[in-house]
């Protein structure tokens, strides 16, 4: 705004609070619905997904957004106030019905949400009025519990247990924070995540790859000589975990079992591509890359089998779903590699019930599809022979929507199913997203913007943002989407019973009422501290702080390092790995 100012010379005034809150934002909300008209036009030609989710702000009032995804990008739509309602199945219902018209009945192939019971309840309300319509669970909540049940197994609980407590007793003091530092050259262990698991997996990353580095610091005079290193029972244990070959081995261990997993992630969250043709086919190659990762210590098999058996029980009837299966077999990046995937009962029996759904009623499309499309898809007839066709389809980066636009013109029956289907998100992470929308706009208990005008600044933030999110994909700029600016899903990792799951958490500072209390005495007002150290979260609320805006420190001051903002790919050693009896 200051450059825009000097550039317009002497004589330049500012918009009056009127003027910005009412004809200039006005103005924003229509530049960016014109912005929007070309998703809206993607729609109609390739469908797109309803995501919705709900939260409660620091003002305590429960808030519903709405988001629409279509293949190129994520647009937030509006959000509703429900703080007087019960968030019931019929509510959820109801609302996303109504959306649905406004969007456009035509245009929608598949509801996303979380697992939770009213949004399972919202389905099958959903089924009786629009029975054409696919329900799917959020893939990013589907895996992150995949990811935490297999944390939670002894082998990798005891490996990421002995993690935090170096990274705590590390950060717990300034001496050893600062060493820590040197040695690193400036650069964190602790990695912030967009969840528990992805600080963690972030920050068991991180340490691998400092390990030289933290082993060198564990062993030298400066570290020696640091009292509470050599007095304290957590300081002998954190030096024990350094130098201890087999903590090294077991962080190895669980990042090349975890890897797979947030790879798949890493797909479904970045919201750079469609992610349902690829999702289904990524868990099978996962599980096969996991079996792997622990042949080498698993002599027994108890400990792939537990795994493997974590996966598919959060897969059961989440991720394996006739719309996931559809996509799979009709993605010829797989189905082309590997035929015989038409051969499977549970794959045929996902695609036909896809099939019986997206033209629900239609029996005529509903044999031409199975029992004409299908086989020349099937046995590579006509276009699908060509040689262009098949080389198109061997790189995982390619489009399997505009494969099928290009090559699918024979058979449009199956053509219309197969681009809509393979031109859809897994994931309602999207809409989620809206939260630090909101909050940046709406941080203060005491600040009085209505829902109508929260709504409208949040629609023009977020619409934005994102634009500039998939200008900067198309630049190839590599940009992490599991890593986060704001440390509060890396408080565990700072300080001690800070992931304490028993704890509800204080929703300002995103640190846990426990943590709080133990802070204070009988008669003492909490004045808690915005510090790189404890990493609260971004923004601050004037009823509980005390200092001026001018004292605060700029949370944008406080670095957490991303290794150059490059996403680390494997290359985790196997080192004194001994085998194992789970």
């Amino acid at each position: 705004m200051l450059e825009a100012a000097g550039r317009f010379g002497p004589g330049a005034k500012k918009p009056y609070q009127h003027e910005l809150r009412e004809k200039l934002l006005h103005e924003q909300v229509e530049d960016t619905k014109k912005m929007l008209k070309v998703q809206e036009q993607e729609w109609a030609k390739t469908g797109c997904s309803i995501m919705t989710d709900a939260w409660t702000d620091q003002k305590r009032r429960s808030i519903m957004n709405l988001c629409v995804n279509c293949n190129i990008g994520t647009s937030f739509i509006e959000s509703r106030e429900a703080s007087s309602e019960s968030h019931t199945g019929e509510l959820i219902f109801e609302y996303v019905d109504t959306c649905i018209e406004k969007v456009g009945a035509d245009n929608v192939v598949q509801i996303v949400t979380d697992n939770a019971s009213n949004n399972m309840a919202a389905k099958d309300l959903m089924y009786i009025k629009r029975p054409n319509l696919f329900w799917s669970s959020c893939a990013t909540h589907t895996i992150n519990l995949m990811l935490e049940g297999i944390g939670k197994m002894k082998r990798f609980k005891n490996v990421l247990d002995q993690a935090k407590a170096l990274t705590i007793f590390i950060y717990a003091h300034h001496k050893t924070l600062s060493l820590m530092r040197k040695f690193t050259k400036k650069r964190d262990i602790i990695r912030p995540g967009v969840t528990r698991f992805a600080s963690a997996f972030l920050t068991l990353q991180s340490l691998y790859e400092k390990k030289d580095q933290l082993r060198m610091m564990s062993q030298s005079e400066e570290w020696e000589k640091i009292s509470h290193v050599k007095k304290s029972a957590k300081g002998i244990q954190a030096t024990g975990t350094l130098v201890k070959p087999s903590f090294w081995s077991g962080v190895s261990l669980c990042l090349r079992v975890f890897e797979p997993l947030v790879k798949i992630l890493r797909m479904v969250d970045g919201d750079i591509k469609p992610s349902m043709s690829f999702l289904y086919g990524d868990i099978l190659k996962a599980k096969e890359q996991i079996k792997v990762a622990v042949g080498t210590v698993d002599k027994t098999g108890n400990l792939c089998n537990n795994i493997i058996e974590i996966i598919e029980g959060k897969m059961k009837n989440r991720l394996d779903c006739p719309i996931h299966l559809a996509s799979y077999c009709l993605n010829p990046y797989y189905s082309y590699n590997d035929p015989s995937i038409f051969e499977a009962e549970e794959v045929m029996d996902g695609f036909i019930a896809a099939v019986e759904t997206f033209y629900h009623g239609d029996y005529e499309k509903q044999n031409q599809v199975l029992n004409d499309d299908l086989h020349k898809f099937k046995d590579q007839v006509g276009h699908f022979a060509k040689n262009v066709a098949k080389a198109g389809c061997k790189d995982y980066d390619f489009s399997p929507a505009k494969w099928w636009a290009n090559y699918g013109t024979q058979v449009p029956v199956l053509q219309k199913m197969a681009i809509r289907l393979l031109s859809l998100t897994s994931s309602a992470s999207g809409c989620e997203r809206n939260w630090s929308c909101f909050e940046g706009i709406h941080t203060k208990k005491r600040n009085r913007l209505t829902c109508e005008r929260v709504e409208q600044l949040v629609f023009v933030r977020f619409n934005n943002i994102h634009a500039k999110r998939k200008i900067k994909a198309k630049e190839n700029k590599r940009v992490d989407p599991l890593l986060s600016t704001d440390a509060t899903f890396a408080q565990g990792w700072m300080v001690q019973g800070a992931d304490d799951e028993s704890s509800d958490v204080e929703p300002v500072t995103g640190l846990t009422w426990k943590i709080i209390a133990e802070t204070c005495g009988d008669d003492e007002v909490t004045q808690l501290r915005r510090s790189a150290r404890l990493a609260q979260s971004r923004e601050i609320e004037e009823d509980v702080y005390s200092e001026s805006e001018e004292e605060a420190i700029d949370d944008e001051d406080i670095e957490f390092e991303s290794d150059q903002d490059e996403v680390v790919t494997t290359g985790y050693d196997q080192e004194g790995e001994e085998d194992i009896d789970v």
